[in-house]
């Protein structure tokens, strides 16, 4: 009898436990800081969307607390807080980590590289993610893949861009890989929170910027004092963003959870390209009033900058494996594609 009273006793303490883990996994709370303001149309209010798919889709168990940029750690380093379990997730653009993590860019933004759509496909269909995750386990992080937007602008400049020599010298702010693009072309390139972009342009710490689309560029005031709007953004065509989860934390939530993360992020991915290109139109419309000029970069320049590019990408994947797997990856599914973008879709200047 003793020895059933102790067998029971034990599965019962068991089975409290196992409930309690449970129960805890069904109501996260988590403290999610982000990388962009959420006042930011798409760039920054996507995470808001998200977070509240989860909260009313899992009724209220599943909850997480935005922090806005620099609030709860400092903007470039949110994926290092994630890995390090000081925060167990975090949203951000993870070409950020490019410092600690070389291929990272190649998951976030690459010159002259992907469209939005293109990269989304390359990512669930054609083996990104699993490349993705197997980068991100080793820094104890989980990403997923949670918005997308278009284009950026290819920055915003006090005067004209003409030529390769007035790059030259050019103090601007600038990020990822296209950043080593610009330095190799003479310009003095440094870094910056979008939050600290305005004041520097204002003192004339830079010269010029990039940072994202007209809509997004325009609610931090870069068109107040540089007036020349350049297109195309050569340097990033996608500009992909992941909820980045502490792989520790991610392996212990069960199916149900991580599902609903998943399925929120998917369903911010869509609406957040949507966004995007639904609000840059009438935005730039409005420039001249402003007297702002959309401009576009010389093909000549164009064809030099994409020529430089091929040398910064050769250079990384000479030095990083993974750098160098994932380029091949998404050189190849690029092939492929376009196969079909060629002949699918009407010419860009048919109109």
């Amino acid at each position: 009898m003793q020895k059933i009273l102790k067998f029971a006793a034990v599965t019962a303490v068991a089975t409290f436990a196992l409930t309690q883990t449970a129960q805890a996994d069904d109501k996260i709370r988590w403290k999610v800081p982000v990388a962009f303001g959420s006042h930011l149309p798409a760039l920054g209010d996507n995470i808001v969307y998200v977070a509240d798919i989860i909260k009313k889709a899992s009724g209220g168990d599943v909850q997480f607390k935005i922090f806005e940029p620099g609030k709860l750690v400092p903007a470039f380093q949110i994926t290092e807080a994630v890995g390090e379990k000081k925060i167990p997730a975090g949203y951000t653009w993870i070409g950020y980590d490019q410092g600690r993590i070389p291929s990272s860019p190649l998951l976030a933004a690459v010159p002259f590289g992907m469209e939005p759509w293109e990269y989304n496909a390359w990512w669930f269909e054609g083996g990104g993610k699993e490349l993705g995750e197997k980068v991100y386990a080793e820094h104890n992080v989980h990403p997923v893949l949670c918005g997308n937007i278009g284009p950026e602008t290819a920055g915003w400049f006090r005067r004209e861009i003409k030529t390769l020599d007035d790059i030259k010298g050019l103090k601007i702010r600038f990020a990822g890989l296209g950043g080593k693009v610009m330095q190799k072309l003479g310009a003095s390139v440094t870094m910056l929170p979008g939050g600290e972009i305005f004041q520097a342009l204002e003192k004339g710490a830079i010269d010029a910027s990039e940072f994202s689309m007209p809509a997004i560029d325009q609610r931090l005031g870069f068109d107040k004092i540089a007036k020349n709007n350049y297109f195309p953004g050569w340097h990033q065509p996608y500009t992909a963003e992941y909820l980045v989860i502490n792989k520790e934390i991610w392996d212990g939530l069960s199916d149900k959870n991580k599902g609903l993360i998943d399925v929120a992020c998917t369903a911010g991915l869509t609406r957040n390209l949507s966004r995007g290109e639904a609000l840059q139109g009438s935005v730039m419309a409005g420039f001249p009033e402003k007297g702002v000029t959309a401009r576009k970069l010389p093909d000549e320049l164009l064809q030099e900058l994409k020529k430089i590019t091929e040398e910064v990408l050769a250079e990384e994947a000479a030095k990083d494996k993974w750098f160098k797997e994932i380029l091949e990856s998404q050189n190849k599914f690029r092939a492929e594609y376009k196969n079909w973008k060629g002949m699918a879709y009407l010419p860009r200047d048919f109109e």
